[in-house]
């Protein structure tokens, strides 16, 4: 009589591997069972692993929720766009961010909505800055750097208040109606609003360094 060979032992995960695996289980579960429901016990079965690993790594299953979001989101990196224009750039970097990150905002913000900040004693301020902000800086640094490069912009002379307006407002529109922008929505971002600010502010500066390098005139 032939035998079936018994299935082969699950091969062990160490180290970065297994603390991947662990917060891809930690983002699923939260997709899938939601904030107030996910538990570590939960966590482990759909890890197959035991509580124990996860305690060993994070105190309480707000802090493991919260490295789970952080990794969902550098897994999935926005590709930076160059079309050759500022403006061009800002409308591709918007529009993919939109697209892919609706999901991935919707889910946050109800983690937040459940019970997160108020666990982990954040501030919605610090909750943005933690999960949310970190996605779209080193992208938007590098489009101002382009059009800083090729000339359209100076960026010693325009405020990172007015370089994050855009991506501010997609990202309160997407935490508002938790789903992508309307493209009409994104044009008047850029072309309305930010291109507008951008003209002006420069225009503001010139102006008073021009002003300011000007003998006083005689009464």
């Amino acid at each position: 009589m032939v035998t079936e060979d018994p299935a082969p032992a699950r091969r062990r995960r160490h180290g970065k591997e297994l603390e991947a695996a662990l917060l891809t289980a930690g983002w699923d579960e939260l997709v899938e069972a939601g904030y107030a429901r996910l538990t570590m016990g939960s966590i482990a079965a759909r890890a197959r692993t035991s509580e124990a690993v996860l305690y060993r790594r994070w105190a309480n299953k707000d802090q493991l929720v919260l490295a789970a979001i952080e990794h969902h989101r550098n897994a999935n990196p926005v590709t930076v766009p160059d079309t050759g224009s500022l403006r061009g750039d800002l409308l591709a970097q918007l529009t993919a961010m939109s697209e892919s990150l609706a999901g991935f905002f919707a889910i946050a913000a109800a983690a937040a909505f459940s019970g997160l900040l108020a666990d982990t004693g954040l501030t919605p301020s610090q909750a943005r800055e933690r999960v949310m902000d970190a996605q779209g800086l080193p992208h938007t640094r590098t489009i101002y750097q382009q059009a800083h490069d090729r000339g359209e912009i100076d960026l010693e002379h325009i405020d990172p208040a007015v370089l994050a307006m855009p991506f501010d407002l997609v990202r309160h529109d997407m935490l508002m109606d938790l789903g992508p922008l309307d493209p009409e929505r994104i044009r008047t971002i850029v072309d309305e609003l930010f291109l507008p600010l951008v003209r002006g502010h420069r225009l503001v500066r010139g102006d008073r360094t021009d002003r300011s390098a000007r003998p006083p005139t005689s009464s």
